[in-house]
């Protein structure tokens, strides 16, 4: 039996994207569960309005993260399930589910598959967004590659054997998840054909609460220290340094923040071109070398304005792990 499940939150605007992806599913679920928070849109009524399309149950739990909407579904779920795990705002290939279902189908011996994700960008700043946080399949290695919870799947029995979503993270719970499963079961399959197609943010501000809170869930979880450390000593020691090197000293120190920009920011520009072509095919705006400017220059500014997101939660979260001593979920 296959299992879609998923926790929504006044998602009312954008959730008829998912269901119908579902809908046309190559190959359909058994079951479709999904727990609503405590929308106060209208979620749940579109979603009811998918009771005869799809093997739906639709389970009401104001107030849960989640991380507890999912384990509600999971739990709801057949004892021999293998479980799908996707969010809303997203859009699901046609064979999504055929892919990211397919390694647990065919060996026993298979316990967690990682789907992947691609940017549907709608807008130029999208774009460029796309090609700074997001990587593309020919990044990914199967036995380093984390899957976000918008397209993974699992055998229940793999859920139970660690325990859950942690259900005391807002966020990075995913990557808690995946770590344990990790630790616990072994490598991944990867189904790098299975994908969710997602709209990154579509402005600075929604970027920078995003990151901020990422960070944030990486101090309650106390992960990517030397990631972070590397962060502050860059903002805080290396470019003050280089420029007061470049001031007081000679001008071609200078040249080291060129040099850094330019390796920072590599891989979004190696991957502008691939992106460019995929939403010139979509056609959701004009690909034109304005907006090819545009995007470029866009670039270098996001990665800034994430990384400052990023220092900014990251105390944060520590604070509230020093304060509220949470599991040891290693």
């Amino acid at each position: 039996m296959i299992c879609v499940i998923a926790t929504v939150l006044n998602e009312g605007d954008s959730i008829r994207g998912l269901m119908d992806s579902l809908v046309w599913q190559t190959r359909q679920p058994d079951a479709v569960i999904i727990v609503d928070g405590g929308s106060r849109d209208n979620t749940a009524q579109v979603l009811y309005s998918y009771e005869g399309k799809l093997p739906l149950r639709v389970i009401l739990a104001p107030g849960c993260g989640i991380s507890e909407g999912r384990n509600i579904a999971i739990r709801a779920a057949d004892a021999n399930a293998i479980i799908a795990v996707t969010d809303a705002g997203v859009v699901l290939a046609p064979d999504w589910l055929e892919n990211i279902t397919r390694p647990l189908r065919e060996s026993e011996s298979v316990n967690v598959v990682s789907g992947f994700f691609e940017a549907d960008p709608h807008t130029p700043f999208e774009l460029a967004m796309g090609a700074t946080v997001l990587p593309l399949a020919d990044e990914i290695r199967a036995e380093s590659f984390l899957p976000s919870s918008r397209s993974v799947a699992f055998r229940k029995s793999a859920w139970e054997a660690v325990g859950g979503y942690p259900e005391w993270l807002d966020y990075c719970e995913d990557l808690i998840f995946d770590l344990r499963l990790k630790a616990s079961l072994g490598e991944f399959a990867l189904a790098k054909d299975a994908i969710a197609y997602f709209r990154p943010r579509s402005s600075f501000r929604a970027f920078f609460k995003q990151y901020r809170l990422y960070a944030r869930g990486d101090g309650k979880a106390d992960l990517w220290r030397k990631r972070h450390a590397i962060r502050y000593a860059t903002y805080l020691i290396g470019v003050p340094l280089i420029a007061l090197l470049g001031t007081r000293v000679h001008p071609l120190w200078w040249g080291l923040a060129l040099i850094g920009g330019f390796v920072y920011t590599r891989t979004p520009y190696r991957r502008l071109p691939t992106l460019i072509e995929s939403a010139r095919k979509r056609g959701r705006f004009p690909i034109t070398p304005f907006v090819i400017g545009y995007v470029a220059a866009l670039i270098p500014v996001i990665r800034v304005v994430g990384d400052v997101a990023k220092m900014i939660g990251y105390p944060v979260g520590w604070l509230w792990r020093l304060r509220n001593n949470p599991p040891d979920w290693r």
